[in-house]
């Protein structure tokens, strides 16, 4: 385990923002973990994974650990089912075509998503009709005051969208090190419901999907809308889809009747954030080196060398013009530091 000092951190965070941190340590084992959180005096810990849903404004003034732990394992088995357990520091997509490989069903719809294992719980992280929580069994994570290890089951998680207690309560106090998932291997519950990838599929001529014919659906429709982030600076969605209650959404509809929208419950209607950002006229707009993508208005970019507080302006600038014309206000997915 080796530190590092003034460590730049340009190639650990998907924005591609030019940030130092004062100290780093990349930890492989349980134990290098444990050793570098023992260290108690004037300690101030940030905690990275891949990097994925953070935007550095700032340079750190603190003791980066990058948790690179690596390992797969299969847990138990049936003839129809699955536990698997990935470490933190596994890449998710990569995990995710380890899966895929073994005939493993439940993660296909959330192919090419951005970060690592660990961190893919705080998020409940989710796409095209799937969400991480649908096959989390447990995670395990190191209890950064005390050093002890702790189980955490799906109830405990506490998983909402885009939410779960890594982001409430148990924030800043917990490092995941593990995540063990329930899979199928036969009798695969697909998931094909959003048109893209019945599109797809339908294009192809596919009747009978497999698991892998909707990855590579998945992959092709992310490709086609998403820049890649080792070419062009981002993270993913930078805002959530708004939950809105039923009056709002009777305001909004009145000014917006061609908006889409998915209706929750007769009290509860998520509306498309991209939609909002696109109708306030930010879609494809650069600003300097920060912008928003041309194919997807969730998507902030860094096209070279923006700040992190160039982007987080523009973020800002956006959120005010949604909700002076729509009324809605749309949350930051991504962590702002």
């Amino acid at each position: 385990m080796r530190i590092e000092e003034n460590k730049s951190l340009k190639e650990y965070n998907t924005f591609g923002i030019a940030a130092n941190a004062r100290y780093f340590v990349s930890v492989e084992t349980i134990e290098e973990l444990k050793h570098a959180l023992s260290n108690k005096s004037g300690r101030n810990f940030f905690i990275l994974g891949g990097g994925s849903n953070m935007l550095l404004t700032d340079h750190l003034d603190a003791i980066v650990l990058h948790i690179n732990l690596k390992g797969i394992e299969i847990l138990t088995e049936t003839k129809t089912e699955v536990f698997v357990k990935a470490m933190a520091g596994e890449n998710w997509h990569e995990f995710v075509q380890y899966c895929i490989a073994n005939n493993f069903g439940g993660l296909e719809n959330l192919s090419l998503i951005p970060g690592n294992v660990g961190t893919a719980p705080v998020q409940n992280i989710g796409a095209y009709g799937v969400e991480l929580k649908d096959t989390f069994v447990s995670c395990t994570a190191i209890e950064i005051e005390t050093l002890k290890e702790k189980k955490f089951s799906k109830a405990e998680c506490a998983f909402e969208y885009r939410n779960s207690i890594f982001k409430n309560e148990a924030k800043g106090k917990y490092i995941i090190t593990s995540v063990t998932f329930r899979l199928t291997k036969t009798n695969h519950n697909l998931s094909i419901s959003y048109g893209d990838i019945q599109k797809i599929l339908a294009d192809k001529n596919i009747e009978t999907a497999t698991i892998k014919d909707i990855s590579d659906a998945v992959i092709s429709i992310r490709q086609s809308k998403l820049p890649d982030p080792k070419v062009l600076g981002n993270s993913g969605s930078f805002f959530k889809n708004p939950v809105v209650d039923a009056q709002t959404f009777q305001d909004f509809r009145k000014k917006f009747p061609e908006a889409p929208f998915y209706e929750i419950s007769p009290t509860e209607f998520k509306i498309p954030a991209g939609w909002l950002i696109e109708k306030a006229g930010f879609k494809g707009q650069r600003f300097g080196d920060a912008g928003v993508h041309k194919n997807q208005a969730l998507v902030l970019v860094n096209y070279g060398t923006a700040t992190g507080n160039e982007i987080w302006q523009l973020a800002m600038a956006i959120q005010k013009k949604v909700k002076e014309m729509t009324g809605i206000f749309i949350e930051p997915e991504v962590n702002v530091f």
